[in-house]
């Protein structure tokens, strides 16, 4: 046999949490066709001496539903060794949905998610109505990495609704139109169906999206109709309300016994209400028991708002600072420059915070004991309290002192969940859990976990040895493929689609995130890297070499229950 590619002498760590082993692996249209020692000749040969060979890294918790139409590689995830993603996560998709009625569904994205309405309305080019029509599409577009994707409440409610969806709740009608929508797209290939009920999610009217509006009965209908596919939930109560969280996680685990459909959700520990999240460790626990399957989705850090003159400060919309932050970059820095201007300034983000209610991953009033400073990825980080208190000076007077010295280049992260590594630690070690939720595609300007992969690598594997290697792996790439259905991608094996990904465990982890403005219509967004990246394989072909494109687009639409 020729194969199309060989990738040579290297550490193959295959998925399934046992020990690596010296070998080669050998590809042919696409699948692996042979693993061991390779003396057979191959149209490419790729040397990953001094590297590790795993499968490509699965995420499940995306919203590259805009993305794909003027990203086709995948950034940022694909620069972290992600080859297959779902998208359409917490309700929010572009189908189904008429052109004429696209602003009901950008309504739904633009805050809720941070992605640009000026970008969505120059980057997309409308050319569906229904969900299984919205595949197709997909299907046709040029694909760097493999995607799924849910369809998503929200974008279901507006099309059967209209403008009703943000303020009425639904009638029969409404509610048996959705049903056969909800058939038709599982039918078609959705990998399931998503719904936010998170108090998180607004307008930037300050309505609540579309999908809070429904009733525990059209949900729990809507599931129920499906057939087959997952169901993935933003959900609300966080864990501090006590009752009426385990309340909300019983009535999840009900609807997953009842409907046999798989539930998922985003679990995160918080410093508020410290270990909360155990009971509902122990609701999922209980389900299983009972035949019904939910499982949690968790991350590998904090879960971060980044802020920085480029992007968010925690001051935007106050007195003064409203008004310079309209001015371009250079500007801003000239107001800082002038002693008078930014004694005012200082005293007036030295205030107590009056306004209102800050939403998802909105920058904060500061809590400086709680604002970190960025100058590296490694950390740790000291808080910008700490640093002021070194200084003898204000933290707001540190903030503009050290972006100032690095030309308005300054990063600080304000952690809104997972604050205690300790318990982020416990949450990853569930055997109920599994490490995902990059929210890639969304948050664009506000977070950048695209690189919770590389991190754990780096940082758990590495730096702090909580896991082997080999443990780390699987979790990222059998343990996440299971979980969400990827059956033929996660582990390097004889027959499985070539998705591989090799890389030098003593380097990876993330770069330094960046600010870049490619985006349709000019838009910002953060971008991030990675160090230590040989090469990133999708479906056989090599997609990036030394994380740069290669020029080859070999990712699929992976349809649930397609054979591929």
């Amino acid at each position: 046999m020729v194969f199309d590619l060989v990738v040579k002498n290297g550490m193959i760590v295959d998925g399934t949490g046992l020990p690596r082993y010296r070998g080669d692996v050998g590809i042919k249209d696409g699948k692996i066709a042979e693993i061991g020692r390779i003396a057979s000749a191959a149209k490419e040969t790729l040397d990953a001496e001094g590297h590790v060979v795993t499968p490509g890294f699965v995420d499940g918790h995306t919203h590259m539903d805009a993305q794909i139409f003027w990203d086709p590689i995948g950034t940022s995830s694909c620069f972290q060794g992600v080859t297959s993603v779902v998208m359409g996560n917490c309700g929010f998709t572009l189908a189904p949905c008429r052109e004429s009625e696209a602003d009901l569904v950008i309504r739904n994205l633009e805050r809720a998610e941070d992605i640009s309405r000026a970008a969505m309305k120059a980057g997309i080019k409308w050319r569906w109505e229904t969900f299984p029509e919205f595949l197709d599409v997909l299907d046709s577009l040029p694909k760097g990495i493999n995607y799924a994707g849910y369809m998503g409440h929200c974008a279901l409610r507006t099309y059967v609704m209209g403008q009703r969806a943000f303020t009425d709740q639904a009638t029969e009608d409404d509610i048996r139109a959705m049903v056969h929508h909800t058939k038709e797209s599982i039918a078609a290939g959705a990998h399931g169906f998503s719904t936010t009920r998170s108090a998180s999610h607004m307008t930037s009217d300050d309505k609540p999206v579309a999908s809070r509006l429904a009733t525990w009965e059209e949900f729990e209908t809507l599931v129920k109709a499906m057939g087959a596919g997952m169901v993935e939930v933003a959900g609300e109560p966080r864990g501090a309300e006590g009752d009426k969280a385990r309340q909300y996680y019983e009535g999840l685990s009900k609807l997953a016994i009842e409907s046999g459909r798989p539930i998922t959700f985003g679990l995160f520990s918080r410093r508020t209400n410290p270990g909360s999240w155990r009971t509902t460790f122990d609701i999922i626990e209980r389900t299983a028991q009972k035949g019904g399957r939910m499982f949690a989705q968790v991350h590998s850090r904090a879960l971060n708002v980044l802020l920085s003159f480029e992007t968010q400060l925690p001051f935007d919309k106050w007195d003064m600072w409203r008004d310079m932050r309209k001015l371009p970059l250079g500007e801003q820095k000239q107001w800082l420059l002038d002693a008078d201007k930014r004694r005012r300034l200082v005293e007036i983000a030295s205030r107590p915070y009056e306004g209102p209610l800050v939403r998802g991953a909105e920058a904060r009033p500061p809590e400086w004991d709680w604002i970190f400073a960025l100058t590296d990825m490694k950390g740790p980080h000291k808080s910008m309290a700490e640093l002021a208190r070194q200084r003898n000076t204000h933290p707001v007077d540190l903030m503009i002192d050290m972006a100032l010295e690095r030309d308005m280049k300054f990063f600080m992260i304000q952690p809104i969940a997972n604050e205690d590594q300790a318990e982020a630690l416990e949450l990853m070690k569930h055997p109920r859990s599994v490490v995902t939720f990059s929210d890639s595609g969304a948050h664009v300007s506000q977070i950048m976990d695209s690189s919770l992969q590389t991190h754990l690598l780096s940082h758990w594997v590495r730096e702090k040895q909580a896991f082997t290697l080999e443990e780390a792996v699987k979790m990222i790439t059998c343990d996440s493929a299971t979980q969400f259905g990827f059956h033929d991608r996660g582990l390097l094996r004889e027959g499985m689609a070539a998705d591989i990904v090799v890389f030098d465990p003593a380097t990876v982890g993330p770069r330094m995130p960046e600010v870049v403005c490619d985006l349709p219509a000019g838009a910002k967004r953060l971008r991030q890297k990675a160090d230590g990246m040989r090469a990133t394989i999708v479906n056989g072909q090599v997609l990036l070499r030394d994380n740069e494109p290669t020029g080859a687009l070999p990712g699929k639409l992976v349809r649930k229950g397609a054979r591929y």
